[in-house]
């Protein structure tokens, strides 16, 4: 079980799928922060001061007086986010199946075929009658 932890751990899909997660991470953050720091603040100074990430529905208070309220703004910056990353894996998707398709459209080099055994044959006799007369 041990040997077959080791082969299945150093394939390369595993250590890609690794770096794959860890750039993604990183990735999510980037556009977090693009999202709340860079695209929402100028929103929220066009609808009027509105800051997203404050905005709520209250739902009254719980049992110890804190203020129970839906995260409206949370959730609008999240979907932000999302539809940044989602379009982002879109363009990466689309350019790599552009590329495919350009690949699979290239023709193979073309490769004289060769001669049989028989046009081989014929060709020498050929030559040899050239050679006679």
């Amino acid at each position: 079980m041990l040997k077959e932890f080791k082969e299945f751990a150093v394939k390369g899909n595993v250590l890609d799928m690794a770096v794959g997660i860890i750039i993604g991470v990183a990735f999510g953050t980037v556009v977090q922060s693009m999202v709340n720091d860079v695209i929402m603040p100028p929103i929220g100074l066009v609808l009027g001061g509105v800051d997203f990430s404050d905005l709520a529905i209250p739902l009254g208070t719980g049992p110890e007086g804190e203020t129970v309220a839906i995260g409206i703004g949370l959730f609008i910056n999240s979907l932000i986010s999302f539809l940044i990353v989602a379009f982002v894996v879109f363009m990466i998707v689309r350019s790599f199946n552009k590329l495919k398709r350009v690949e699979e459209a290239k023709p193979d080099p073309v490769v004289p075929p060769q001669p049989s055994a028989e046009e081989k044959l014929l060709a020498e006799i050929r030559d040899l009658l050239q050679a006679r007369g």
